[in-house]
Formats: C-alpha cells, sequence, structure tokens
C-alpha cells in the first residue's frame, strides 16, 4: 500500500506498481485525485490520515507498507505535527494491528541534525517512533531534495535573474521523483533499517542557477545576496507560525550546508529543467 499516493512521489511509485503488473492500494483522501491518475476503485482507499478511525481496515491484507505522508505547502489549518508525525502513527498503528510486514517511511535527508526546524522535528519525532517499533521490519528513507521543489529556481530565472545567499557554493544532489520511487520499491528488500540517498550529480546553488539559465536559453544572471540576509530572515521566518515560516525556516536553514547523500538514479536536473521549458 502506498499512502499519501497522490503525491508527487506517490504518483511515481504508483506508476511503477501500475507498469509493472504490480497487486498494490493507493490511499489517499481525495477520490477524484486518486481517479485522475487512472486508478480504479479496486485500486484504492479513500482515508484521512489525520483521523484514526477513518483509517481502521485500511490495511488488512497487505504486506508492504510505503507512507509519503507529509505537508509540502501548509493548508488547511493542519500543522506538521498534525500530518508529519500524528497522521504517519496513525498510519504505523493501523499496520501493526493488521500484521503488516514491513512499513517504508520516507524523510529527509539530514533530518536528525535539524530538529530544531519544525519540519524535519515531525519527521524525526515519527521517524524515531518507527524505529523503536518491534512488531514489523520497517525503513527510514532520508531523501535529498527532490527536482519539483528546485523548480523554484527555474521560474526565477524566467525574470531573467536568479538569487544565491553568500558564494551560493553549498552543494546538493537533489532526486528525480521517478528515481526515488524505484529507490523506494528496492528497500522493500533489503534489511538496513535507515537509508539516505541522492541523484547522480553533485552541484552547488550556483550551478542549479545556471542549469536553469541554460534550460531557458538565458544570459547567465546570478546575485549574490550577502550571508546575513538568510540569517535574519531565517530568524524572522523561525518566530512565524509555521503556515507562514515553516517552508522558509526549512530552506533557509539546508541551503547553508552541504546536502549530499549516497547516489541513486540515472535523471539529471538539466533534462528536467528542458522539459518544463
Amino acid at each position: 500500500m502506498v499512502a499519501g499516493a497522490t503525491g508527487y512521489l506517490g504518483r511515481h511509485i504508483i506508476k511503477i506498481l501500475r507498469d509493472s503488473g504490480a497487486d498494490f492500494c493507493a490511499l489517499a483522501r481525495n477520490e477524484d485525485k486518486l481517479k485522475s491518475i487512472g486508478l480504479s476503485e479496486k485500486q484504492f482507499k479513500v482515508a484521512e490520515v489525520t483521523n484514526h478511525e477513518s483509517l481502521v481496515g485500511c490495511c488488512d491484507n497487505i504486506d508492504v507498507v510505503i507512507s509519503c505522508v507529509g505537508i509540502t505547502r501548509q493548508k488547511d489549518g493542519l500543522r506538521y505535527m498534525d500530518v508529519d508525525f500524528e497522521a504517519n502513527y496513525n498510519l504505523l498503528e493501523e499496520a501493526v494491528k493488521s500484521g503488516v510486514k514491513k512499513f517504508i517511511y520516507v524523510s529527509a535527508l539530514n533530518a536528525p541534525q535539524f530538529r530544531k526546524v519544525r519540519l524535519l522535528n515531525a519527521k524525526e519525532k515519527f521517524a524515531d517512533k518507527l524505529l523503536s517499533t518491534k512488531q514489523l521490519d520497517l525503513c527510514v528513507i532520508r531523501p535529498n531534495g527532490f527536482f519539483s521543489d528546485l523548480e523554484e529556481y527555474y521560474r526565477m530565472v524566467q525574470s531573467g535573474r536568479s538569487y544565491v545567499f553568500g558564494d551560493g557554493l553549498t552543494q546538493m544532489n537533489p532526486i528525480h521523483g521517478e528515481d526515488l520511487a524505484h529507490f523506494c520499491l528496492l528497500a522493500i528488500h533489503v534489511n538496513e533499517k535507515e537509508l539516505s540517498v541522492g541523484g547522480p550529480q553533485t552541484l552547488s546553488l550556483v550551478d542549479i542557477a545556471q542549469l536553469a539559465f541554460e534550460s531557458q536559453n538565458r544570459a547567465i544572471k546570478v546575485i549574490h545576496l550577502p550571508s546575513w540576509l538568510r540569517k535574519v530572515a531565517l530568524l524572522i521566518a523561525c518566530l512565524l507560525p509555521e503556515r507562514f515560516g515553516g517552508a522558509a525556516e526549512f530552506f533557509l536553514t539546508i541551503c547553508a550546508r552541504d546536502m549530499i547523500a549516497p547516489t541513486f538514479g540515472e535523471k539529471t536536473l538539466i533534462e528536467h529543467f528542458r522539459k518544463l521549458y
């Protein structure tokens, strides 16, 4: 069963399962979205993961749960703790009750190092719960940033310029959703309880901006903002309620650190950007 099946990663996992003819079940709260990705009623279950009662029986006859459940952007007044922790914990309890053999949870790269970041704290609070569970096999996957997250650089370049903090030389190896989906499915058959993963290319923030310019055949114009401005913006983001400052808090924290994970996959960021052009 794939929980969070209509999200970015969930859709990629579902597509691979469908294309391979695998027996699967998609779980999400929006029936229309489930149908929009081509699923029949036999292939999905509708449930509100933040409501434990709506999950009753959802894991019956399920061998493996892959949870992509999490908040990307604040909506519906829900907090990170409501979704990234509580909803996943509800799902885990139901999985244990139903005798699920393995539970795979997708967190974020280096999340244990950034517990002061509200989003990552919620993710790791659930990861802690999962890792202490004895009733089933488990795996916490910590991926690097998704290509889709970096589309903001592509959109920024459409204005003719891009911005980075400081020298822009901090590095990361982002990963395409399809590559990560394959990795998550491979994790079903491995025994490691924690896995970190990134894409095939290590890029600096300046590199990412330059690829965005290149994909649009534009002259490169990268503006370097002073590092102190990032620190001030981060301080403000931390003081704001989650719905206003949570995403900025996350970005402004990780953009100042190298985020490099073991490599996997073949898809490159420039190819992704070119498909947006």
